[in-house]
C-alpha cells in the first residue's frame, strides 16, 4: 500500500484535484492519503472533501489529517507540496512598496522583488521539510507545486538530496489553448518546451507531425479576439517568434517590455479578455476578495459537484510513473540546468522535458535556446542565481543586486532609487527573515 503526503492542503482545489487525478491509477486505489496543514480549520475542509471524493469513486484508500508534518511525511512513498507562507498583510507589501517607487507589479508571485521577497520568506520552510523527507521518507518522490518555482527548486536541489522536481501546469494548458486557436484535437498536437519556470517556449509546436507555428501566427494576426485574449504573450510572439508557456499578466513583469510606463500598461495590461490581464495589484485583489467570504468560499469547493475524471496536472502520472504501475511519463519539470540547455547559466533552475520511470526522475537535453529566447532567459535565470546565493548565505547585498537587474525594475529605476525600495521591502519582511541578521 503506497502512502502519498500533501504537504499545505489547505490548498483546497489543488488538493481535491491531485487526490482525484491520483485516485484514478489502479495502483492507487487503495493507497493511504496523508493530508497536513498548519490550519487545523482549512485541514478538516481538506478531509472531508478528500473523504467525499473516496465514497463518490469507491475506492478503497485511506485517508489521514494531521498538522504535524513528521507524523504525515513518516513511510510516505511521494509528496506533494502546495504551501503558502505569509498572510495577506506581508503580501501586501511585495506589491505596494515597488508600485511606491514606481514599479507595477501584477501578481508577484515569481521574480522581480515581489518575488524575491517571497522566495525569501519561503526559502526556510521548504529547506525544513527537505530535511524532513530525508529524516522520515528518504525514498520519496516530491513533487513542489508553491511559487516561487525555479528559485525554491533550486534551493532544495543544491542544499539537499531529496529526489525534488517543480510543477507548472502552464506547459500544458497553453499547449491545449495554442490547439483550440488553431482547431486542432489536442491528441494530435505534439511540442518540445524548454527554458525556466513561466519563461519556456515551446521550441517546437506541431499538428500531426507539421509545424503549427504559421497557422498560430495567422490566428493571432488576423483574429481580434484571439490577440486580445492574451495580448502580452502575443506580441512576444509576433516579435519573437516563439510562444511562452505563462499567463499575459505574469509575462507583463517578466521583460521591460509592457509595464514600465502608463500608455503601455494601459494598450496592453488593461484590456485583455483572459486571465490576469495585468491590472496592478492582481493578486492583491484576488487576496481580498477570497478573505471576505472564505468560509463560503471553502464550503463552495468542499462540495462542489464530483468529477471522476482524470484532470492534466502532472502529479498523478509521475507517482504511476515512479511508484504505480511504472508506465512511463514524460512531462516539463524544474531541475537544475547540468548540460540541459546549452546557452543558461550551469546549474540554473530550467524547465525541460523529464522522464519520469522506476528509476525515477531524468531530465532530458534540449540544446541551445534560440539567441533572442536565450538573452531574455539568461537576464531571469541569472538574477535568480542571486537571489538564491543571497538566501542560502543571509547576505541582503545579494538580493540587492539580484532586484538591480530584474528587466522591469531596472527599466523604471535608478541604482539608488532600487536600494531604496530593497531597504525598505527588508524591514517591512524583518520578522519573516531569520537567516538575514544584518540588513544593510
Amino acid at each position: 500500500m503506497k502512502k502519498i503526503a500533501f504537504i499545505g492542503a489547505g490548498s483546497l482545489v489543488f488538493t481535491k484535484n491531485l487526490v482525484r487525478d491520483l485516485l484514478t491509477f489502479p495502483a492507487f486505489e487503495d493507497c493511504t492519503i496523508a493530508l497536513m496543514d498548519i490550519n487545523p480549520e482549512r485541514l478538516a475542509f481538506a478531509k472531508t472533501a478528500v473523504d467525499n471524493l473516496i465514497a463518490a469513486g469507491a475506492y478503497q484508500a485511506q485517508v489521514e489529517a494531521t498538522t504535524d508534518r513528521a507524523e504525515a511525511l513518516t513511510g510516505a512513498h511521494g509528496v506533494v507540496c502546495t504551501i503558502l507562507v505569509g498572510d495577506l498583510a506581508i503580501w501586501r507589501t511585495d506589491i505596494e512598496i515597488p508600485k511606491k517607487y514606481g514599479v507595477d507589479i501584477n501578481i508577484g508571485d515569481t521574480r522581480g522583488p515581489a518575488g524575491i521577497f517571497r522566495f525569501l520568506r519561503t526559502v526556510p520552510v521548504m529547506l525544513d521539510i527537505c530535511r524532513d523527507i530525508e529524516r522520515y521518507c528518504p525514498e520519496a518522490i516530491f513533487l513542489n507545486y508553491s511559487n516561487p518555482m525555479a528559485m525554491l527548486v533550486r534551493a532544495m536541489q543544491s542544499e539537499s538530496k531529496v529526489q525534488v522536481t517543480g510543477l507548472c501546469h502552464s506547459v500544458q494548458g497553453t499547449a491545449a489553448m495554442l490547439a483550440g486557436w488553431i482547431g486542432a484535437p489536442m491528441e494530435e498536437i505534439t511540442y518540445r518546451c524548454a527554458g525556466i519556470n513561466h519563461q519556456a517556449f515551446y521550441l517546437d509546436y506541431k499538428w500531426k507531425g507539421k509545424d503549427a507555428y504559421p497557422l498560430i501566427r495567422e490566428a493571432v494576426a488576423k483574429r481580434p479576439e484571439i490577440y486580445n485574449e492574451e495580448q502580452v504573450r502575443n506580441e512576444m510572439f509576433l516579435h519573437l517568434d516563439y510562444y511562452v508557456t505563462e499567463s499575459s499578466g505574469h509575462n507583463s513583469e517578466y521583460n521591460a517590455w509592457f509595464r514600465k510606463r502608463p500608455d503601455l500598461i494601459e494598450k496592453y495590461c488593461t484590456h485583455g479578455t483572459g486571465w490576469n490581464p495585468g491590472r496592478y495589484g492582481e493578486i492583491i485583489t484576488y487576496a481580498e476578495k477570497l478573505r471576505g467570504n472564505w468560509h463560503q468560499q471553502m464550503e463552495a469547493w468542499r462540495d462542489s459537484p464530483i468529477d471522476l475524471q482524470r484532470g492534466e496536472e502532472y502529479a498523478s502520472y509521475i507517482f504511476n510513473a515512479t511508484i504505480g504501475d511504472g508506465t512511463l511519463f514524460e512531462f516539463n519539470g524544474n531541475v537544475r540546468n547540468f548540460g540541459l540547455i546549452d546557452n543558461v547559466p550551469e546549474g540554473c533552475c530550467v524547465e525541460v522535458p523529464v522522464l519520469a520511470s522506476r528509476g525515477g526522475l531524468s531530465p532530458i537535453h534540449v540544446g541551445a535556446l534560440p539567441d533572442q529566447l536565450a538573452v531574455l532567459v539568461n537576464t531571469s535565470a541569472r538574477c535568480e542565481e542571486l537571489a538564491v546565493q543571497g538566501a542560502l548565505m543571509g547576505d541582503p547585498r545579494c538580493i540587492f543586486h539580484a532586484i538591480c537587474f530584474d528587466p522591469l525594475t531596472s527599466a523604471v529605476l535608478s541604482l539608488a532609487e532600487i536600494k531604496a525600495m530593497v531597504d525598505e521591502m527588508f524591514a517591512a519582511n524583518q520578522a519573516w527573515l531569520p537567516q538575514f541578521k544584518q540588513l544593510s
